[in-house]
């Protein structure tokens, strides 16, 4: 996916190097702006009232403290904090918007209280599940359900995903509004208004800095890295997930310069911190190439960039070059720019709502329920011969031809030859994998070809001791035993396939088509008698597969999710990143992809939701019963399942 992204990336710096002129330049930015608004699905259609409610204040010295609540929205409440000078008159604003830290809004109450020592008037919000708006909070623990607001902006983000979305764009919309908010202030000047932001808020300050021309002057901290060293970085994740990313993104032919790029000329302060894992290095390739656009300007005093000491986040050199460059570009210069001691408040102290949670304010709704709503009003069923090339556009259906196989090594016992091969799926893209073969057999056999899990080896010698050949394989990524974080899966590696254009749930199908084509081709293979079977999510894995592949005789999928539709009613589901096609889910569902296969049969056991649950469906789903303490019939229904999806 690296080789991808760098030619990609490669492919974008020559156009941006045969740019030259100011008119050349201003094509470019627009044509940038169009594509972050397309790529992301646009911005929600809605205008309507904030419906702005000012439930509390705290006065500070020298600065009052107003706890306010809006609507972005109708009925998605943004919980925010305003910090006002006791100065009277109109004044520069500062839109503050916070990193991934769980309390939100009280992360940067230090730099929004000098900001407002200093004359500004600051707003400073929670972000969709953070703060006072978590998405998944449950009474019962007292906090997220998902684990914290990482999670649920993953989750959030695979749902979004499903519909062709960016979840950004409800974040970005979330700035948008607070802009429009501070706007409408009787004692903000709405000529004078500024983003700024750290980590995950540095992300949003970036997007909202580069998309809404209200925004005067931008300084973002810890979050502006080119992906051409980002990528490249194994361990990099922190521009990987939710809203941090956008949907196809390298793909388009953008990089993260292109923010600050379609903005110029407009002053732009990029921060970094010495031993962040958003390197400097990184973010000053956009300072680099950012500095010759502005230059085209004769405008190179009004992007910066500065790295500060310490890790990720903001020193108080940081935070003192942040005033000073806001008083610059926003009061003329004047002020003193030093960062003075100032009254923290606690996190209780700063709660707006009554309870702490947004989702008890009367209408209150969640973004899942914002985003099925979306699909309600978007979705138009699609045809079998539409799905079809749909999963040829993926790249799911094989080239043609068996792929090229290394044998590892081999054992034979108990009458079966044991061999662990790697076959390429495609080039340099090798899928690991262990064949079972009958030793006392001749002549041409059934095959079977199984999704690695735990249960799958003791599976696949069942199948061979029953004269059938057995290939057990482990699809790209996808080793059983790797638990990469509660729900989300392998975030990362399924969100940098999107940004290049690619989706891993549909390489991973492909490799199972791989996987058949080996069979397909052996000689003692009967290539009429080919079935595969896959536990839980690797099932839709299976089905994409299955649907592409007419030599898959027949499919056996156990405990698999039974739709897609489901996981759009809950703001928690299960592995969900693992499995979405964007857009999919406008157009067709699971139960489509079984169409697909015509009248070859499909065996579905033990229907399951998106937290793992057996869902009650009817027929023709197949249900077990509980074993209890019955020890000793513990393998009696996956052997009656078996010798179904085997017999002729």
């Amino acid at each position: 996916m690296n080789q991808i992204a760098q030619r990609q990336l490669h492919e974008r710096a020559e156009r941006i190097a045969a740019i030259h002129t100011v008119p050349e330049a201003k094509v470019r930015q627009q044509w940038v702006h169009e594509k972050l608004l397309e790529i992301m699905g646009g911005l929600p259609n809605y205008r309507g009232p904030l419906n702005v409610q000012k439930l509390g204040a705290i006065q500070a010295e020298g600065y009052t403290i107003e706890k306010i609540v809006y609507e972005s929205l109708p009925g998605f409440y943004i919980t925010a904090n305003v910090y006002r000078p006791d100065t009277p008159g109109r004044h520069p604003a500062v839109l503050l918007q916070s990193g991934h830290i769980q309390e939100g809004k009280p992360e940067d109450q230090r730099v929004a209280a000098n900001l407002a020592l200093q004359g500004f008037v600051v707003l400073a919000f929670d972000p969709i599940g953070q703060g006072e708006r978590e998405q998944a909070f449950d009474r019962q623990v007292d906090g997220s359900a998902a684990g914290w607001g990482t999670m649920e902006h993953i989750q959030a983000g695979a749902q979004a995903f499903l519909i062709g979305e960016g979840v950004a764009r409800f974040f970005i919309w979330d700035g948008m509004r607070s802009t429009d908010y501070l706007a409408s202030r009787a004692d903000v000047d709405p000529d004078r208004l500024a983003a700024v932001g750290c980590s995950g808020g540095g992300a949003l300050t970036t997007y909202v800095g580069a998309l809404d021309p209200r925004i005067k002057a931008v300084a973002s901290a810890c979050s502006t890295n080119s992906f051409q060293l980002e990528f490249a970085r194994p361990a990099s994740n922190g521009e990987f997930h939710g809203e941090m990313s956008l949907p196809r993104f390298l793909s388009t032919g953008l990089d993260t310069a292109d923010f600050v790029e379609a903005a110029a000329p407009k002053p732009w302060l990029i921060l970094a911190t010495e031993h962040d894992f958003f390197t400097p290095d990184a973010a000053k390739l956009v300072y680099d190439e950012a500095r010759q656009w502005y230059g085209l300007w004769g405008a190179e005093d009004k992007l910066r960039f500065f790295v500060g000491p310490g890790p990720h986040g903001m020193p108080l050199p940081t935070r003192e070059l942040i005033y000073e460059w806001m008083t610059r570009w926003l009061k003329d210069g004047h002020g003193d720019t030093h960062e003075r001691p100032v009254h923290l408040y606690a996190n209780l102290e700063l709660l707006v709502t009554p309870t702490g949670h947004v989702e008890d304010l009367p209408g209150s709704r969640k973004l899942y329920q914002i985003i099925r709503d979306d699909y309600l009003q978007r979705k138009k069923p699609g045809t079998l011969p539409e799905l079809q090339a749909e999963l040829t556009k993926l790249g799911i259906p094989s080239p043609g031809g068996p792929p090229v196989v290394k044998i590892v090594d081999e054992s034979e016992s108990a009458g079966i030859r044991r061999q662990h091969i790697q076959y390429e799926s495609q080039p340099g893209v090798e899928i690991d994998g262990q064949l079972f073969i009958p030793s006392s057999e001749e002549g041409r056999k059934p095959a079977v070809l199984l999704l690695a899990d735990p249960a799958s080896p003791a599976k696949a010698e069942q199948i061979a001791k029953q004269g059938r050949i057995a290939l057990v394989i482990e699809p790209r990524d996808s080793p059983w035993g790797n638990d990469y974080r509660p729900f989300v899966g392998n975030w990362v590696a399924n969100t940098q396939a999107d940004l290049i254009g690619l989706n891993l749930p549909a390489m991973r199908a492909h490799d199972i088509v791989r996987g058949i084509d080996l069979l397909a081709a052996r000689t003692d293979v009967d290539d009429h008698s080919i079935r595969a079977t896959a536990t839980g999510i690797k099932g839709v894995w299976l089905l994409l597969a299955a649907a592409a592949d007419p030599k898959i005789d027949k499919i056996w999928v156990d405990r698999t999710p039974i739709n897609f539709r489901s996981a759009l009613d809950k703001s928690v589901n299960i592995e969900l990143l693992e499995t979405a096609v964007p857009g999919f889910a406008l157009h067709w569902d699971l139960e489509d992809l079984v169409k697909a296969m015509g009248n070859r049969p499909v065996m579905w056991t033990d229907p399951a939701n998106w937290v793992g649950r057996v869902v009650p469906a009817g027929s023709p789903f197949k249900y077990r019963y509980a074993l209890g303490d019955v020890t000793d019939m513990a393998t009696v229904q996956d052997d009656a399942y078996l010798e179904e999806f085997l017999k002729k």
